[in-house]
């Protein structure tokens, strides 16, 4: 939903250092403001941001002129760092609450967010359907407020009692009918409620960061309290304890969410719906809502969340992929990277992905000297892996990763240098050797596991993707034409050729590894089908082997050169293939496929597989739908870069690039046309 307003009122911002700050300009120039620093007048509105004295100001400003008030706060979604870490993409907010009665944690009168949860029916079945869908979204994708934590950070053992700090002088705390005195009774309720268990004292990341003082320190410890300092996964941390208190933080609705019913020694804007022990009651509250209910009202309804790709607001969903994308980026990459063996025009997209923690070394020898030196992991491009180069690592204890294109590359070829918009790093292996798992692997094996619901993200991505006509290189100016029409009642087959050096093809391919032992299996199988032949472009491009001999072409009523995939899907029944990406294409698109080798999207019971590897076979024992295939192979294991922001961001975003045409300039015409004239010596650009 995009709730950008076309109408416009003056907002008068009582702190220049908001007026400072693009993204929230923007965001309210896009919620029917117009920002500035001007005295108000009868019409206009008064921003304020929280309850000191700049608020103060601007309450003052707006009972002398009788302009509206209007309260601004961060939304319960942030960024990956705290505001107070400084300003960049980081920092950047993905939302704003704007309430016209009061600040949401003001519990002594109705905010906006109390008046929606205690009137709004939120009982429409699709509100609560993508509410159920946010509250896992965020515990599985490991998101909260700020998210520059590593969700693998050691924890304390299961069976502890959670009690949550805040920082000092926090307004919620005071205007939600609570003192630094609260704390010191919470703590002493929790040990007396709990005898016997251990208490874990969880800081606020702002203390943790030393930005804020919170109200524990090392002298609150005891023999079985401890003060918990680390940035960890708060779902974590609740899914280890027994019992939450809290007094107005946020990580008490995260407890909700979580499925706790959290004890509340305050009067937060979660309290008083029948979700938690309360306290403090708030009488006028008293509406008993579900889980879902106060997620529908807190995260879908109330914020402002903005899409910075598409530069408007929008909805929970999309400011969530995005974070999540950010989150993810920041949490890979905060330690840094060293690549090898990577051409130079490889190298600029790949600090566009990997961003300056991200340093080329080469030989590969002192490549994995200077990994081990920096502590980080070795990127190698997937087909550069050696075993000389594996044991090098693994004998200096570096961890190796291998970097593929994804499935959703770009308009245009790697081989004519035109840079991907998304890429595959993976720790096991790589998606096309099914020799040993891989990311891939592992993450449609998970999938396969999700509730239908959970799926509806990969569906929609899936049908868009199919409606949008878009591939994984979507090159200009292919023919639409697919020859001759066939007999009546001619089984219509699809041949795609392949480069016969690649990786795939080695690696996964069976007793079939030739275009022309391919199309020969068909026709053998099928000898009175139509058998259209699609050269692969690489191949057609001359920049990779893989060209039919004469006799081959023979056995195909119509060699499609340089012919659009999706016109030829578009008209057979089958595609039969070794290991190509457009058997996954046409799976999208509901077309059968035949496998005569072990591609990434064979042996999971969507193909039908003629020589499938044994090793694979073995491992692939899960039987996903297919748009739990989607969902690992589009979603969970690529990243995807913007060209337009320059930003992580979530696959949706790349598909509107692609269809917009903004997807990034290529690298120089010339060095691909030098490539095509050695691609018999590819190794040397590879």
């Amino acid at each position: 939903m995009d709730r950008t307003a076309a109408v416009t009122q003056r907002l008068c911002l009582s702190s220049l250092s908001h007026l400072r700050d693009r993204r929230l300009r923007r965001i309210l120039t896009l919620a029917g403001f117009d920002p500035m620093a001007a005295r108000p007048r009868a019409g206009d509105a008064v921003a304020v941001w929280g309850s000191g004295r700049t608020a103060e100001r601007g309450a003052r400003m707006a009972a002398r002129s009788g302009a509206a008030l209007v309260w601004l706060e961060d939304a319960f979604l942030r960024s990956v760092l705290p505001g107070r870490a400084g300003r960049g993409p980081l920092t950047a907010p993905v939302g704003l609450l704007i309430d016209r009665s009061a600040p949401y944690y003001d519990a002594t009168r109705p905010s906006d967010l109390e008046t929606l949860l205690r009137t709004d029916p939120l009982d429409h079945s699709d509100l609560l359907a993508r509410a159920r869908a946010g509250i896992a979204d965020l515990i599985e994708g490991e998101i909260t407020k700020y998210t520059a934590y590593a969700p693998d950070a050691a924890l304390p053992d299961p069976g502890y009692v959670l009690v949550i700090d805040q920082t000092r002088g926090d307004a919620s705390i005071r205007l939600g009918g609570a003192s630094g005195d609260t704390f010191r009774e919470m703590l002493v309720e929790a040990r007396l409620d709990h005898p016997h268990a251990r208490i874990v004292v969880k800081a606020h990341p702002e203390t943790a960061r030393g930005l804020r003082s919170g109200h524990f320190g090392p002298g609150d410890a005891d023999d079985r309290t401890t003060l918990l300092t680390a940035a960890v996964s708060p779902w974590h941390l609740l899914s280890g304890a027994v019992a939450v208190y809290t007094v107005t933080s946020q990580m008490g609705f995260e407890a909700i969410l979580a499925g706790h019913r959290p004890h509340v020694f305050g009067q937060p804007f979660y309290a008083g719906w029948g979700l938690t022990e309360d306290r403090q009651p708030v009488p006028r509250r008293g509406r008993v809502l579900t889980r879902a209910q106060l997620f529908a009202g807190a995260m879908l309804l109330y914020p402002h969340w903005y899409d910075l790709a598409r530069d408007r607001l929008g909805r929970f969903e999309d400011a969530c992929a995005a974070l999540a994308a950010e989150t993810r980026a920041w949490r890979e990459d905060a330690g840094g990277l060293t690549a090898t063996g990577m051409r130079l025009w490889k190298r600029a997209p790949l600090r566009r992905f990997y961003g300056p923690g991200l340093r080329f070394a080469d030989p590969p020898a002192r490549a994995v000297a200077t990994a081990a030196k920096r502590g980080t992991p070795l990127l190698v491009w997937a087909s550069k892996e050696t075993d000389a180069l594996r044991a090098a690592a693994e004998a200096a204890g570096v961890a190796l990763h291998r970097v593929e294109d994804g499935l959703i590359r770009s308009r245009g070829l790697g081989a004519d240098l035109v840079p991907p918009l998304s890429l595959i790093r993976d720790p096991s292996g790589i998606y096309y050797d099914p020799t040993r798992p891989s990311a891939v692997e592992i993450a449609v094996a998970r999938a396969a596991s999700r509730p239908a619901e959970r799926l509806t993200r990969a569906r929609d991505l899936r049908e868009r993707l199919v409606a949008l006509g878009l591939t994984k290189y979507n090159l200009p100016g292919l023919a639409t034409e697919t020859g001759p029409p066939p007999g009546e009642g001619r089984l219509r087959l699809l041949v795609p050729g392949q480069v016969e050096d690649d990786a795939s093809i080695r690696l996964g391919a069976g007793a079939v590894r030739t275009n022309a032992g391919l199309l020969d299996a068909a026709r053998a199988v099928h000898p009175d089908a139509w058998i259209v032949y699609k050269p692969h472009p690489d191949v057609e491009a001359g920049l990779r082997p893989g060209a039919l001999p004469d006799d081959a072409r023979a056995l195909a009523d119509v060699i499609a050169d340089r012919a659009d995939p999706l016109a030829l899907l578009a008209g057979v029944d089958r595609v039969w293939t070794m290991t190509s990406g457009l058997g996954f294409e046409a799976l999208l698109r509901g077309v059968p496929v035949t496998t005569l080798g072990t591609p990434f999207y064979a042996g999971w019971g969507l193909t039908d597989d003629r020589d499938l590897l044994p090793a694979a076979r073995a491992r692939r024992k899960a039987r996903p739908p297919l748009d739990a295939l989607v969902q690992a192979v589009l979603i969970d294991v690529p990243r995807y870069h913007d060209p337009v922001t320059g930003r992580p961001c979530p696959a949706e975003v790349v598909l509107d690039r692609l269809a917009e045409g903004r997807t990034g300039p290529a690298g120089p015409r010339w060095l691909a046309k030098l490539q095509g004239a050695l691609a018999g010596q590819s190794w040397l650009w590879r």
